[in-house]
């Protein structure tokens, strides 16, 4: 999609070259047999809560059930900035006046005012009508196509996101070693950093010995970083860390239904590596549309690197965010039994473990109230979400590239 007028939508390869790019990859050509064919369209905002809809009344139903036969479309919705999951197939959204209406055929529309969407992400066959398309780029409204499971294929981004005085900056900044080094110095510890802190959170009243060893391990990784003088020994100790924190990881797991040592992916061949999967391409995602506002380009990355163009700098940005957002959130859903083992299907043809269409749904409540946590940032006085403070990361390191200001990383509060 492209027009010299109103913009483009960005495409990505396949993930099967990525290095060491930790999401989910899963096969598209067998997801409709894999797939519930009653699935559930929800529109997440902040701080969401379960809603039925009813198109003949303002009010709102509330409900706890999950029943795929009910009449009406089920949506996560309160009156703050919006951003919008559509995940069933078939799925239609076109614009009336100022407002988004999303269809689903004989069930009652929703209807959504556009001055509250930030973010929309299509996951599969999702039909957008021009005027949307029109609208979302003119507002500067990020939309994210994605398929069925979450695989990132695009964005569609106006043509005043794209600034080419930055884009040229972050070329010069991509031959320029020192600046290289130091970013990915700061990217890294402050990767490691918060991997020790939910390491040490979680195992505060559990004293397990083999995540007391991997505390210890991790620390000392830390204070090596110190003597590193180039990016491979960096990577160097970002492996060995993982090596250490994973099966760390799997040891503060309590639920006897689930058991996980070692992360895999591309396809993840179980269920804690599912969640990480999915989660980590929704955390990529989020960044990579705070990285497009910006007016910066997501593929000018500095201790991700490829040979195909991919996403290397939303890569790069969230490496901080992993453990302090997703790897808590799957911990805790794990740990409180949210979903069983069943939630989960296995994908023939690549043997990839993936979480059916209704379990999806709840993670993507889970990641949306996770997103919309408060914590403390040391660029603003007052508490902000997690979502906020991933875009203040993204402008530190725009203040970074711009005005050489040291780009530091977001640290975790004890």
């Amino acid at each position: 999609m492209h027009s010299n007028y109103y913009g483009q939508a960005q495409q990505v390869v396949s993930e099967d070259e990525r290095w060491n790019l930790d999401i989910e990859t899963p096969q598209e050509s067998e997801l409709s047999a894999q797939v519930s064919e009653q699935q559930s369209q929800v529109a997440f905002l902040h701080q969401p809560y379960l809603v039925e809809t009813d198109s003949n009344t303002d009010g709102e139903i509330i409900s706890n059930s999950d029943n795929n036969n009910s009449p009406l479309q089920k949506n996560l919705w309160n009156q703050e900035m919006a951003a919008i999951y559509l995940l069933e197939q078939g799925t239609s959204i076109y614009k009336d006046h100022l407002r988004f209406i999303i269809h689903v055929s004989e069930k009652p529309k929703l209807e959504i005012p556009i001055r509250e969407v930030e973010q929309i992400m299509i996951f599969g066959n999702i039909q957008l009508s021009t005027p949307v398309i029109n609208a979302c780029l003119k507002d500067k409204i990020s939309v994210l196509f994605l398929n069925q499971l979450g695989q990132y294929h695009g964005h569609l981004a106006s043509e005043e996101s794209t600034n080419i005085d930055n884009h040229l900056i972050q070329m010069q900044r991509r031959n320029d070693d020192y600046f290289q080094f130091q970013i990915s110095k700061a990217i890294v510890y402050g990767k490691l950093t918060n991997s020790k802190q939910l390491l040490m959170r979680f195992n505060r009243k559990r004293k397990i010995a083999a995540v007391e060893q991997a505390i210890y391990g991790i620390s000392k990784d830390i204070d090596s970083l110190e003597l590193v003088d180039d990016l491979d020994s960096l990577r160097g100790y970002e492996g060995i860390t993982a090596a250490r924190y994973f099966p760390a990881f799997g040891q503060l797991i309590t639920n006897p239904n689930f058991e996980f040592s070692l992360r895999n992916r591309q396809p993840p061949t179980d269920p804690i590596n599912s969640l990480l999967s999915f989660g980590y391409t929704l955390l990529l995602n989020n960044v990579m549309s705070f990285i497009v506002a910006e007016g910066l380009s997501p593929y000018i990355g500095n201790f991700h690197y490829g040979e195909r163009q991919k996403s290397y700098l939303a890569f790069d940005l969230m490496e901080e965010f992993r453990s302090v957002i997703i790897d808590s959130l799957v911990l805790k859903i794990i740990n409180n039994s949210v979903f069983k083992p069943q939630d989960f299907d296995i994908l023939e043809s690549t043997g990839g473990v993936y979480l059916n269409q209704s379990s999806r749904r709840i993670f993507l409540q889970k990641f949306e109230a996770r997103m919309n946590e408060e914590t403390s940032h040391p660029d603003l006085q007052s508490q902000v979400t997690y979502r906020h403070a991933t875009q203040l990361q993204v402008r530190r390191y725009k203040r970074c590239l711009l005005s050489d200001i040291p780009y530091t990383a977001f640290l975790r509060p004890a």
